[in-house]
């Protein structure tokens, strides 16, 4: 069981994505047993619309200058040169625990968060990434300095983001970062000279913002379910099971630009959020009907153990795919073998590194060796550390390390591997998403026994040429 739990510890930063999703964009109430609404949509060939530039997670670059390197669709090197960037005596610069506590002066950062709303309350973003602080100032820091966070909780609206920029912008933060913030004050931080980088993007201003981020939300999750289908299912036709909810609506309008995109055909069945046994049963009965080359499931927590259950109940064997929330011990540990067929986005990939060995350093003091209960936690740990990546570069060639050093530097990288997947961050390889820096992704699957793997070819995956 311990591979089961170390696999699916490292695809947390995407079940983070699908909750946000989930949660900033509300649900229903509803908890009785819906009819399905079904829709279904031809798609125009792949071939006949001119394919726009890239948009998410991490990738090779799609149209690039000269200087802008491919780093293609393999992990980057973890091991690098030592050097004196960081604590006292340098290290290596992608791993942390070569360096001995950090001594320079402090860099101070801004972090907004959503906190207090019904509906909007995430303070894991903020309680997670303070573990990452404490590890990290223990091994270098920022290049060498120790980092202080002022933490500013908006509360779901304009007016409260816009104080918190106007609170940490007042306090002198070299760089503001993003925790799940729907709506950042992103003229306040530029007019004062703050660079911004931020977890994922929430909402569609946010891809195209002055503003660099770590993953690429849901354009990028939901093209990677297309990689998949196409790449490894052969897929031409396409069944889609959501709740009816603008959260998941959001997911779904993402993935059926993918679908269109890939020339893919697909039927589309809503139910409620919550739906008895029956409910998840009528779902899948309905999406399978006509007998689609593969199934997405775009629901959540308890709506993954209906569906798969139900899958399982009606005998269905079409493949499925769904975001790593389906994949999450919460769920594999109620379901055991029904989740056989299941495959997860961001779910996989190595599990023997420094970089997961950190990871779960940190981690450990709350959630323990199997890291239970981690979730959208894990993006603010991802956040501060492969920015202390790019400091730590930074320092290690003997440049200042400095708010405004580490965004340019991040902007225009192709070498820094994330935290902790170690996938190249890349940052402007598309024009229509010029804020993201990741377009890649490993891709799971569950195995009898209560395992998920890597789907053989999709440790790291590229969404680029896939994207709409």
């Amino acid at each position: 069981m311990r591979t089961h739990h170390t696999t699916r510890r490292l695809g947390a930063l995407a079940a983070a994505i699908g909750l946000v999703a989930a949660s900033c964009g509300g649900s229903d109430s509803d908890s009785g047993t819906t009819e399905p609404e079904v829709s279904t949509a031809p798609v125009d060939s792949a071939g006949e619309t001119e394919p726009e530039a890239p948009t998410t997670d991490e990738a090779e670059p799609a149209d690039t200058t000269d200087e802008t390197a491919d780093p293609g669709d393999t992990p980057v090197e973890t091991a690098a040169p030592a050097g004196d960037g960081g604590g006292d005596g340098g290290g290596d610069i992608f791993d942390f625990a070569t360096y001995g506590p950090a001594t320079g002066e402090p860099i101070v950062l801004g972090m907004v968060n959503t906190e207090g709303a019904p509906g909007l309350d995430f303070p894991e973003m903020r309680t997670d990434t303070d573990l990452a602080v404490e590890y990290l100032n223990e091994h270098g820091g920022f290049g060498g300095r120790p980092v202080v966070i002022e933490h500013c909780a908006a509360a779901g609206s304009p007016e409260t983001s816009q104080a918190c920029a106007q609170e940490l912008t007042g306090k002198g933060v070299e760089l503001a970062m993003l925790g799940l913030d729907l709506f950042p004050g992103y003229d306040t931080f530029g007019a004062a000279g703050v660079p911004v980088v931020g977890a994922l993007p929430i909402l569609a201003p946010d891809y195209t913002a002055d503003a660099l981020f770590i993953t690429g939300g849901n354009a990028t999750t939901m093209t990677a379910m297309v990689v998949l289908a196409v790449e490894h299912f052969d897929a031409q036709t396409v069944g889609i099971i959501s709740a009816d909810n603008p959260g998941a609506n959001s997911s779904e309008q993402s993935l059926i630009a993918a679908l269109d995109k890939a020339g893919l055909t697909y039927t589309s069945v809503k139910g409620g959020d919550n739906e008895t046994d029956a409910g998840f049963q009528g779902l899948m009965r309905e999406a399978n009907s006509d007998n689609p080359d593969i199934l997405v499931s775009l629901y959540a927590d308890a709506g993954c153990i209906g569906t798969m259950r139900g899958r399982v109940a009606l005998g269905i064997e079409t493949p499925i795919i769904s975001t790593a929330i389906c994949g999450s011990a919460e769920v594999i540990d109620v379901v055991g073998d029904d989740a056989i067929g299941w495959h997860f986005i961001a779910v996989g990939g190595p599990t023997d590194s420094p970089s997961q060995d950190a990871f779960q350093e940190i981690i450990e003091p709350v959630y323990g060796s199997e890291g239970d209960g981690l979730g959208l936690g894990a993006l603010g740990i991802t956040q501060l550390m492969s920015l202390a990546r790019v400091a730590n570069q930074l320092a290690d060639e003997g440049a200042e390390v400095t708010g405004q050093a580490i965004y340019d530097r991040l902007g225009s990288s192709t070498d820094i591997p994330n935290f902790p997947n170690d996938s190249a961050l890349v940052c402007g390889t598309s024009d229509t998403y010029p804020s993201v820096c990741n377009f890649e992704f490993p891709i799971g699957r569950y195995v009898e026994g209560g395992d998920v793997e890597t789907v053989p070819g999709f440790d790291l995956v590229s969404v680029i040429d896939y994207l709409p």
